[in-house]
């Protein structure tokens, strides 16, 4: 194609992509207007979030390009098993649509942490903070900027456009994404956030449809009807979700880490439960963790078929797994399309480095800054608290853009490699509030003992010596050394009886959602029935 054709082809894209973002960002600023004013409004809307914006938050949150690029390519170089971080998921928005989020919205709490250091104290309090705010910083917000960066530039020749090497693009779109993503949280706050992921959740869903449609259809030579007889036909150990142990996702994984991992992720970390904690009521809460359950469901197909399909088209004339997705989303999808695609797919990045930001600001503003004020006999007030939360998300998407380019040199693959070094902080924190449930009697000390212990544990053991043992079982035996030093911990040295972790009134009407528990049941089924139509007893055996 003539440079010129090239770039007035991108130049079309871009103005379309610019005006869908252009109207989401308007949506998003009229209904988030004025509710800014407060540190409540800004850190968790007002706790004003119906059900339907709290479950298209949940899952914008979620799926973001790492997933669209991760599990493609997974199910592109292996099969579906690592299909299991997602669909079994479920189980976790049981446990927290069930038993956490009353617990939560009861004692009004803005963040874990807080949550922590009540059941505690202020020193597990402040660990978990750094906790979280090392693993956002370090993996989760940089793998959010490069995998949407890598996308991006798959979709829409930015190098060719503006005469760029492609290490110069890549870190240019990155730049970018961290700038105009990181507007919505640092002047939005929680609300404008959930509104536009809304929306965006809508458009995803739309290209999530469509691409492995168009791709069945290109398989097919034009017949989408042929093209669905080969995919379930030709190679059909790919639509295995059964996963053996050469698998990125053993399915033994799903009955030991997998669990932990999932329940870490829907029911403690403070980016995805926020927008719960900023539910109107427990019931709007409620609907929201499962409507996204629901949704988490409708995985395999539009975040692995794609890879399975791209497989059976290309073979192994790719470079990289993780080009699996994006080179056949701009395969199938029209031209006149690829600016809607291309906003959707920004808005996806957005939604996950946003919610980052948001919930960064939110940790150290509430669990850190707040506090140590306090100890002055002063208090910041909403202006200075909103102030400072801003700086906070500018300095923290500085760090995170200043990372995301080394990213590039990861061998495992993107999906491998932020599942890997995740581990660091998901396992004491999910062992932390376990024990906060579970063990009345188990001190603070010995819940930062099980900290220092994991910190030094399991990087020794993922790292350094070839253990043989795969790091998600690894995560469950690494919790339960940790359950047993608390354990130990509340034997040896019994804290006194912990104060209640709510001793004020719910700040929201507590009335459970009616239908949760048939709603549970439900997705329970589901999950089972997606493993048996991916299994050799389903599809992968015929």
């Amino acid at each position: 194609m003539p440079a010129q054709a090239l770039s007035a082809s991108n130049l079309a894209t871009l103005a379309s992509c610019a005006a869908v973002m252009a109207l989401i960002a308007w949506v998003s600023y009229r209904k988030s207007k004025g509710g800014t004013a407060t540190a409540t409004g800004y850190f968790l809307a007002g706790r004003g979030l119906t059900g339907t914006f709290i479950a298209g938050s949940l899952l914008l949150t979620n799926l973001s390009a790492e997933q669209l690029i991760g599990l493609n390519g997974s199910a592109f170089a292996f099969n579906l098993s690592s299909m299991a971080w997602e669909v079994t998921a479920v189980f976790a928005m049981i446990l927290m649509a069930m038993v956490l989020l009353p617990r939560y919205l009861t004692g009004g709490f803005t963040t874990l942490p807080e949550f922590l250091g009540r059941r505690f104290d202020e020193r597990v309090r402040r660990f978990t903070v750094a906790l979280f705010i090392l693993g956002y910083g370090l993996v989760t917000m940089p793998a959010v900027l490069y995998s949407g960066a890598v996308a991006v530039l798959q979709l829409f020749d930015l190098s060719a456009l503006l005469g760029l090497s492609p290490s110069a693009a890549l870190i240019l779109t990155i730049g970018l994404i961290a700038l105009v993503g990181g507007l919505y949280a640092i002047a939005g706050g929680l609300k404008a956030v959930a509104v536009s992921d809304t929306l965006n959740g809508i458009g995803l869903l739309i290209i999530g449809a469509l691409v492995p449609v168009l791709g069945l259809i290109k398989l097919g030579e034009g017949s989408f009807t042929a093209g669905l007889g080969q995919l379930l036909t030709q190679h059909t150990h790919k639509l295995n979700a059964v996963g053996a142990a050469t698998d990125p996702t053993p399915f033994s994984t799903l009955f030991t880490g997998m669990i932990l991992a999932n329940l870490f992720y829907w029911g403690t970390n403070q980016y995805v439960i926020q927008r719960t904690l900023g539910a109107k009521s427990l019931a709007e809460g409620q609907k929201g963790v499962l409507l996204s359950g629901l949704f988490k469901l409708l995985i395999p197909l539009f975040m692995m078929i794609p890879g399975v399909i791209a497989f059976h088209l290309y073979g192994d004339r790719l470079d990289s797994m993780d080009q699996a997705y994006p080179r056949l989303a701009a395969d199938v999808l029209p031209a006149a399309m690829g600016g809607f695609f291309l906003a959707v797919l920004l808005g996806a990045v957005f939604s996950s480095f946003n919610s980052l930001l948001n919930s960064a600001a939110t940790l150290l503003c509430v669990d850190v800054v707040g506090p140590l004020w306090e100890a002055r006999k002063r208090r910041l007030s909403d202006a200075q608290m909103i102030r400072l939360a801003r700086w906070i998300g500018f300095a923290a998407a500085v760090a995170a853009l200043s990372i995301a380019p080394l990213l590039h040199f990861a061998d495992e693959g993107l999906w491998q490699v932020v599942r890997k070094f995740t581990g660091f902080y998901n396992i004491p924190i999910i062992a932390i509030m376990t024990a906060a449930l579970c063990l009345p009697r188990a001190p603070a000390s010995a819940a930062i003992q099980a900290m220092v212990f994991h910190l030094i544990a399991y990087p020794l053991a993922t790292f350094v010596w070839d253990t043989g043992i795969h790091f998600i079982h690894l995560y469950a035996i690494l919790f339960a050394v940790e359950m047993a030093i608390m354990w130990a911990g509340g034997r040896l040295r019994p804290a006194p009886a912990p104060a209640p972790l709510a001793d004020r009134d719910a700040p929201v009407d507590m009335t459970p959602w009616r239908w949760t528990p048939w709603a549970a049941v439900g997705l329970c089924l589901a999950v089972a029935g997606l493993y048996l139509l991916f299994s050799p007893l389903g599809l992968a055996g015929s």
